[in-house]
């Protein structure tokens, strides 16, 4: 199943696998992991099992569902959409397969009006794997990593290290400084505090020197949210103003 998306930055969600494992400080809250949970709670198939219950929160399992059935939905829009993949899930996780992979690229390859944005929080995974003739570069698929402190910083040149019409970065959520990120090469940045119930704060000076590092390395720069509780009531101006900065695709 394909979703229209609330995200800012895309269209739809696409989610060939679900399931995932906490990894860093940034997944801590994820929301993937209250949604999976309620979407079990649901009786959906491909959600069972993979959360269960700690304290008060839902937390992933670590089981990994691969969907061969959603393979199918992207061929079936006929205007060309924005697609978001594995919003609740990350296609480069251990225990998604190469094989499976493989499939995710041929629909992707297959669908070159619709264009894709995969987002990792494994760009060394997606390295060894994408650097393997099998997968060629894609002109309709941008590569992401997620970095939401300097303790991840390390990924963007993983990530740096992958041919793609665009390479990104989300810093979201953003819960510390990234002093140490080197934007060369990247196309774009997406800045975003954490939302929900137990939203970390994020201070002001780390979006406005991602700002600055965007601006000298001449990376497009897209403020998505404060964050926090109420997302909404907080809303996404920085300094009196929106910034929707798109990049512009080119093999690199």
């Amino acid at each position: 199943m394909a979703q229209k998306s609330g995200i800012e930055w895309t269209d739809v969600t696409w989610n060939p696998v679900a399931g995932c494992t906490i990894a860093t400080a940034g997944c801590t809250n994820c929301y993937a992991m209250r949604m999976a949970a309620r979407l079990e709670a649901m009786g959906v198939e491909k959600y069972q099992g993979l959360t269960r219950k700690s304290g008060d929160r839902y937390v992933w399992t670590g089981k990994v569902h691969c969907d061969e059935r959603a393979l199918g939905i992207p061929g079936k829009w006929r205007t060309g959409r924005t697609v978001f993949v594995n919003s609740m899930s990350d296609l480069f996780h251990p225990d998604v397969p190469v094989s499976f992979i493989r499939k995710v690229w041929a629909v992707m390859g297959g669908t070159p009006q619709h264009t894709y944005q995969i987002l990792t929080k494994r760009p060394d995974r997606m390295r060894d794997i994408l650097l393997h003739p099998q997968f060629p570069v894609l002109n309709n698929v941008w590569l992401g990593t997620s970095v939401e402190q300097n303790e991840v910083a390390h990924r963007i040149d993983d990530l740096r290290a992958v041919p793609a019409a665009i390479r990104f970065i989300s810093f979201e959520p953003l819960i510390g400084s990234v002093s140490k990120a080197n934007l060369a090469h990247i196309d774009w940045a997406i800045v975003g505090g954490e939302s929900g119930p137990r939203a970390r704060t994020m201070e002001k000076a780390w979006v406005e020197e991602i700002q600055t590092m965007c601006r000298g390395a001449g990376t497009a720069f897209f403020f998505k949210q404060w964050g926090g509780k109420n997302k909404k009531v907080a809303g996404r101006l920085l300094n009196g103003q929106t910034y929707d900065e798109m990049p512009r695709a080119h093999i690199s």
